[in-house]
């Protein structure tokens, strides 16, 4: 099928009013205070100003020219925050006391949570069942280069990893720890057995609805599933058919602005805190940082996935040896407080009195981290799977899989371990680190302090982290872009010029806001993609069911 502007789902003036709505909503600036920037869930604290700081607060001159523009930006960030954050956090009480008191778990990690579950008692537990015979797929036992699709079981697998296997594994871990105690790391863990559970049943969704292009390129995810795989499912129930063209639009739309922030600004901006602790540099010239990424990025997108898959294919196994021997060195070095770590994280994940409001406080600190780490339930990794070349699509969710053992169950462990034998989460002297929701440096002083000069090695792997998560980013935001407003050329090429601009914007706007607007889209495409996977998991289970009885029979190893 021939995928261009006529396939799109919207027609030519819906099409250009949502795309004039979204550069309008993305950049302007607007008269908005910067007190309400502040998203719902930061962490802030209620404190009184001295009069010497009240005097030096307004003796301090207003911010002129670029300062302008950039704390505009900031409260542009931090009003997207205010508004959606009402949405997709919204506490849902558990206990009585909760709902007296207005808390509760956020929405959208309960809906992660109930959907994570359910697909993994659903699948039979594939998640266990399938690990042997996932290894097996990503070595190329199985692969075929004559079956359809654009990159090979390994290449899609390190795309994926490259988007997930990010900042969040590094930065995020490491303010989750700091912010909810050892604790949290237990819940993250669990998580990621269970969202291996919902990356398989989405990737293999994925296959089934993709379509291939003449010249072999594909267009793939849960905008194709959510429209075409609810239609097929009730074709002769117009609410259904509307509700999945519906869901598809609103994945695709909360893509695009994960896309941008989460998979974007919020790595330039986390890497750049890293960074600078070596380049002091770079602390007063933020945006010859964003430059360079955005060139070194440039590069390597222009091409599309498979120019993407090339590169990831080689980064991937590269930082995340070079992470992994890092900790494992520090790790070693402290060989004696393994028990005593693994001992607190047990402690406080069931401790009633934990940093971070108890019980239910920490787990869902840690069910956060892990959703914003691996993405398992949210559709992104759907759709570079997409492309993978085979003729099995229960085979390549298998292998997606693998993605979150990787990234939640081994380097996010990492990192907790780090920071837990090293002390550095509840150190006084990174107060400030903390509060700022700056990860990424917090766990370089931590290396640090454990191996002098480290900070340097540490600094080559959050740069490739950041890296290579902004590339496949951007394939995911430029695919759900040409499925809203047509599959040209031109409109690949726009996006991935906006996908640059906002690689700039990164390195000038704050952590923090930048944080909480990544987490709000990207777990927001959980709505719309774990409704669609619910739905069509009978089709899941069929597909399942039958390649794992030809499995098991051998057909496959003849």
């Amino acid at each position: 099928m021939n995928f261009d502007r006529r396939n799109s789902p919207l027609n030519s003036t819906l099409r250009s009013g949502l795309a004039a709505a979204l550069v309008f909503l993305l950049f302007y600036p607007g008269n908005l205070s910067l007190e309400a920037s502040q998203a719902p869930g930061s962490s802030t604290e209620t404190h009184m100003e001295t009069p010497g700081a009240a005097q030096a607060a307004a003796e301090k001159p207003a911010p002129e020219g670029f300062a302008l523009v950039e704390q505009k930006i900031d409260a542009v960030f931090g009003k997207f925050n205010e508004t959606l954050g009402g949405i997709f956090f919204y506490p849902v009480p558990l206990t009585a006391q909760q709902f007296q008191k207005g808390e509760g778990i956020p929405l959208a990690v309960l809906w992660l949570v109930i959907g994570a579950t359910y697909f993994t008692f659903r699948m039979n537990f594939i998640n266990l069942r399938a690990f042997k015979h996932s290894i097996k797929l990503v070595m190329g036992k199985y692969d075929n280069p004559e079956d359809e699709g654009e990159v090979t079981h390994f290449q899609a697998l390190t795309a994926a990893l490259s988007a997930t296997v990010g900042l969040g594994n590094i930065a995020g871990v490491a303010i989750a720890i700091a912010t909810g105690g050892p604790g949290a790391m237990f819940w993250m863990m669990l998580a990621g057995l269970l969202g291996m559970t919902s990356k398989f049943a989405e990737c293999t969704l994925a296959q089934i609805y993709r379509r291939i292009s003449p010249d072999g390129r594909v267009m793939g995810g849960p905008m194709c599933y959510l429209s075409v795989g609810l239609k097929e499912l009730f074709p002769a129930n117009a609410f259904m058919i509307g509700l999945g063209k519906a869901l598809a639009v609103l994945f695709a739309i909360l893509c695009i602005g994960g896309s941008l922030a989460g998979g974007n600004a919020f790595q330039v901006k986390q890497s750049l805190g890293a960074v600078a602790e070596t380049i002091p540099f770079l602390n007063d010239y933020s945006w010859v940082y964003g430059l360079i990424m955005a060139f070194f990025v440039g590069i390597v997108i222009i091409g599309g996935i498979r120019s993407i898959a090339r590169t990831t294919e080689k980064i991937v196994p590269l930082m995340c040896g070079i992470y992994i021997l890092a900790c494992l060195a520090i790790i070693v070095l402290n060989i004696q407080k393994i028990p005593e770590s693994f001992q607190s994280i047990i402690d406080g994940a069931f401790a009633p009195d934990a940093m971070y409001g108890g019980i239910i406080g920490v787990l869902i600190l840690g069910f956060k981290r892990a959703a914003f780490s691996n993405e398992a339930g949210v559709g992104s990794a759907a759709i570079a799977h997409s492309a993978a070349k085979t003729k099995f699509p229960v085979r390549e969710g298998i292998v997606a899989s693998l993605g979150p053992f990787v990234d939640t169950i081994v380097i996010c462990t990492m990192t907790a371990l780090v920071m837990i034998i090293t002390g550095a989460y509840n150190d006084p002297q990174y107060a400030d680190l903390i509060k700022s929701n700056n990860g990424a440096a917090l766990t370089s002083e931590a290396m640090d302090s454990q191996i002098p000069g480290f900070q340097y090695v540490l600094s080559v792997s959050v740069i490739l982290f950041a890296y290579s998560t902004m590339i496949s980013w951007s394939y995911y935001g430029e695919r759900c872009w040409a499925f809203l407003f047509g599959d040209s050329r031109t409109i690949s090429l726009a996006y991935r010029i906006l996908f640059l601009i906002f690689v700039v914007l990164g390195s000038i706007v704050s952590a923090t806001n930048v944080l909480d607007f990544g987490d709000l889209m990207i777990l927001g495409m959980a709505f719309p993609n774990i409704l669609g996977v619910l739905l069509l998991s009978n089709r899941v289970k069929k597909e399942l069911d039958d390649y794992w009885k030809r499995y098991k029979s051998g057909e496959f190893d003849k």
